[in-house]
């Protein structure tokens, strides 16, 4: 990892992400009946546990609105939520405003031209490695997994490594004594 990536993760206080085609594959089934059902890897879901439990805060930032993004935000006890926002960059905005956080406090994965605004101004920009040629040109880290299936957790690990913070967190669950 090159110095200025993990100067950057060392930095990050937030960790926000898209949902389709980060949290999930970005495939989205429609029933019949106009509900949708999406897939989430609980690899990532764990790893935004980890982030949470070492003292990160969690968020969404998802241009659609949808009941399955909620329901798997409740799961996880993310925070912060912002579904339907068609001007991210005006969203993110207002989520630092909120939060007290500066732009280079934020790590942001996003895998489409509408996440490149954001991309293009939080302090740690990060993709999937299967998001658009024009996201993984223009973020400071690509991920060798694609978007939900593992991405967000390769970030979660980057970040928490560079801030010291891993070591402590694979501890908590290698002391836990055994049942045998």
């Amino acid at each position: 990892m090159n110095a200025d990536l993990v100067e950057r993760a060392r930095r990050v206080r937030l960790l926000l992400f898209d949902v389709d085609g980060v949290l999930t594959d970005g495939k989205i089934l429609l029933h019949a009946d106009g509900t949708e059902s999406k897939q989430f890897d609980i690899r990532d879901g764990t790893a935004i546990v980890l982030a949470q439990r070492a003292g990160l805060t969690t968020g969404l930032l998802s241009a659609r609105q949808s009941a399955a993004t909620t329901e798997r935000a409740t799961q996880l006890r993310i925070p912060i939520v912002r579904q339907g926002a068609s001007d991210k960059l005006e969203t993110l905005g207002e989520i630092l405003a909120g939060e007290g956080l500066a732009e280079d406090e934020v790590a942001y994965m996003g895998d489409d031209l509408l996440d490149l605004p954001v991309l293009g101004r939080v302090g740690l920009a990060a993709a999937p490695a299967d998001a658009t040629p024009e996201v993984r040109e223009r973020v400071h880290w690509v991920s060798a997994r694609r978007g939900g299936d593992g991405a967000i957790r390769e970030l979660v690990e980057l970040v928490l490594k560079a801030q010291g913070r891993w070591e402590t967190l694979l501890t908590t669950w290698l002391e836990v004594p055994s049942r045998a």
